[in-house]
Order: C-alpha cells, then sequence, then structure tokens
C-alpha cells in the first residue's frame, strides 16, 4: 500500500517547546529559515496540519516566493500545495486563514466530524475516514486519490507524535533556537508515546542565522512496527547502497538488502561490490547467504531498482536467482527503464512465479540519483 512520503518539520526552543503560553506567536526562527521552509512548502505536494494548530497559530501555509510559484506551475503543479488538515470532531475555525489563502484545501476528519464539518460552510473537501481518525485511510487517500508523493506535516505536537509513533515519517527537520521557555503549560513537540524503540539518525545539521537546522531520519522499527515501516526502513537502506557504487556508463547503481521475517538483516550488497565489475546488487547479497537457509523461505529482498529478467553477463538474471533462493516477497522502489533492456520486466516474472511485488514509487527519486548520468 504506498504512501507519500512524510516530512516532518518544526522548529523548537532548547528545552524541547513549540511555543510559549503567551498571546502572541513565539517566533523560534529568522528569515533566513522561514525562506527554507518556503522552499520545501514549493517541494512538495501537500501540506498537513492539524486543526489545533489552525486554532492556536492561525497560519496561511502558502508558498510565499513568486519565483518558486512559478516554477510549480511551469512543472504542471498547481501554483500552491494541496492543503490539509486533521480534526476528529470537525470543530474548525471557518474564519481562519487557512481557508482563504492558497489553493485547495482537503479536511480529513471522522464520520461524526465530517457532519460538523460541513455545516461550517468552509471552502474546503471534506473527507470522512471512519468512526476514528486512521492516519493509514488519510495517507492512502492522499497517494492514491489527490495523487500526493511528497507530504510536509508542519503540526502540532500531537500529529508529529502519532505519525513517528506509528512508523509513518520518514524524515524530521528540526529546527533548535538558542532560547528556552521553561513553561509546562506551554506546547511541547512531542506528547507521550512518541518514543520509538531505535534511536534518529541524524542525516545533516546546518547552522542557519542563530538556529540550528537538523535532519534526521528514523533507524530500524522496533518489534511490532508496521510493514510499512520496516519497507520504508529497508528500502532507505537500499538506496544508500547505491550511492556506494562504481560509477558505470553501461549498467544501473543499486542497492540490494536481504531481511527475515523477524526484521533481522540476512545480507547486503550492491552492484559492482568488491572486485567484480560484473556483479548485480541482489545477486552480491544473496551470494553472501548459505543457500537453503531455512530463513530465506519467508524474507524479502529490497532492491532500489526492479530485479533484472535479463542480462548478457551472467547464466541468470536476479530475478531468476531471486526465485531459486526461495524467497517469496520483493520490494523496490523503481521499475527498470529500456535504457540497456528492452521492455524489461523482472517484476512481471517474480509475480507470475507467484512472488508477492511491492513498489515503493515515493523512493524513485532517491533510487535514481546515484543514476542520474544515466538517465538525462
Amino acid at each position: 500500500m504506498p504512501f507519500p512520503y512524510v516530512l516532518l518539520s518544526a522548529a523548537v526552543s532548547l528545552d524541547g517547546y513549540l511555543d510559549d503560553t503567551g498571546p502572541e506567536r513565539l517566533l523560534l526562527s529568522g528569515p533566513a529559515d522561514f525562506d527554507r521552509v518556503d522552499e520545501v512548502r514549493a517541494s512538495v505536494d501537500a501540506i498537513l496540519v492539524g486543526a489545533g494548530t489552525i486554532r492556536a497559530d492561525n497560519p496561511r501555509l502558502l508558498v510565499n516566493a513568486p519565483e518558486r510559484r512559478a516554477a510549480r506551475v511551469a512543472r504542471g503543479e498547481p501554483e500552491y500545495p494541496l492543503k490539509v488538515t486533521v480534526s476528529g470532531s470537525g470543530d474548525l475555525d471557518p474564519d481562519a486563514r487557512f481557508w482563504h489563502t492558497g489553493g485547495e484545501k482537503l479536511v480529513c476528519t471522522t464520520e461524526r466530524g465530517a457532519e460538523r464539518a460541513r455545516g461550517l460552510g468552509i471552502a474546503a473537501d471534506i473527507v470522512p475516514l471512519g468512526p476514528g481518525l486512521d492516519w493509514r485511510a488519510l495517507l492512502t487517500h492522499l497517494h492514491d486519490v489527490r495523487g500526493v508523493r511528497r507530504l510536509m506535516v508542519e503540526g502540532g505536537g500531537t500529529v508529529h507524535t502519532q505519525l513517528l509513533q506509528q512508523g509513518l515519517a520518514d524524515e524530521l527537520q528540526l529546527v533548535v533556537a538558542p532560547l528556552f521557555v521553561g513553561d509546562p503549560k506551554a506546547p511541547r513537540l512531542f506528547g507521550p508515546g512518541g518514543y520509538q524503540a531505535g534511536r534518529l539518525r541524524l542525516v545533516e545539521s546546518r547552522r542557519i542565522e542563530d538556529v540550528v537546522l537538523m535532519q534526521y531520519e528514523p533507524t530500524a522499527p522496533g518489534v511490532g512496527a508496521s510493514v510499512v515501516a520496516a519497507d520504508r526502513h529497508w528500502m532507505r537502506i537500499a538506496c544508500e547502497l547505491a550511492t556506494l557504487c562504481p560509477p558505470s556508463r553501461s549498467a544501473f547503481s543499486v542497492g540490494a538488502v536481504v531481511v527475515a521475517a523477524d526484521g533481522t538483516e540476512l545480507a547486503r550488497g550492491y552492484s559492482r561490490e568488491g572486485d567484480d565489475l560484473l556483479v548485480h546488487a541482489e545477486e552480491a547479497a544473496l551470494a553472501k547467504i548459505e543457500p537453503g537457509d531455512p530463513r530465506l523461505a519467508t524474507a524479502t529482498v529490497y532492491s532500489s531498482l526492479e530485479p533484472c529478467a535479463r542480462r548478457a553477463s551472467r547464466p541468470a538474471p536476479c530475478a531468476r536467482l531471486i526465485l531459486a533462493a526461495g524467497v517469496p516477497r520483493v520490494v523496490t522502489a523503481w521499475r527498470e527503464p529500456d535504457t540497456f533492456v528492452e521492455d524489461a520486466d523482472g517484476s512481471g516474472l517474480l509475480a507470475t512465479a507467484g512472488v508477492d511485488v511491492v513498489v515503493l514509487p515515493e523512493y524513485e527519486a532517491r533510487a535514481k540519483e546515484p543514476n542520474a548520468h544515466l538517465l538525462g
């Protein structure tokens, strides 16, 4: 079930507060960081906030720079990203700036909340998700019905907590401001239950005027994490492995990981690993596992590119190697283009043989990055 790529964005004080308890909004960052946020907004398909954030902050959530809006239009996108709010109760302020600025708006709510929201006369599509709020149903609706591939979540703390807790966040962009709030009644970034089994991985840190931007990705999902969370984690690893490939003008750079049903990593590999300049990623990973290992019968192969169905450099393509190993599930980010092989359909070969093939299109751009020289 494909979801959008979910990017959490927030700014906090040194002691972890989103705001103070004063009547005015506490500004935690400055012009340079506001411009960075504007750039991120311009890059996504939708921006989401909770109804509480609309009540507390009255945000407009716009792309402010005219040149960025023009670039969106030139790409065939709407001038502004879709604006989404989530409310279990449907208790929304029809006078809020959220409804009266920007482009299309969407309210995701419960069946009871939808009845209340429709009576407010707000200019928005109202989508009931059932008797309760279901984040997976919401993300599925955004992806399948609204065409959202990248979703930026700007708050509040409850929304961020739930997405992290359920393993649905792909990235956290956290700005830390050099001040303390120190008021236990003030809102915090993460509420109770927001802790994960593993640590977040720091991808980047950058000084922006007097604040620090830190970009994090979730690490391995803990026991009981959703299949979606596990798939996303291992696909991130596969895409990272692809960046290790020695560059080539005649072959793609691909990363692969083989993972047991209990979440244990069995092996990993990448194209042209070691001294073998012909080896493919899936081939390299499977070669590190003892043939007949009983864990293969319930394992998953994660590959940044669809396993090949035909190749000239080896007797058996990677799709056949996966079938021979008895692996029942394959997750990939990107269907193989016709750059080197016409009508490549490794996924079709696998599916015909009964393998469950899952595609995560939200990782396609990342999988293509080390192959940009072959695609232009």
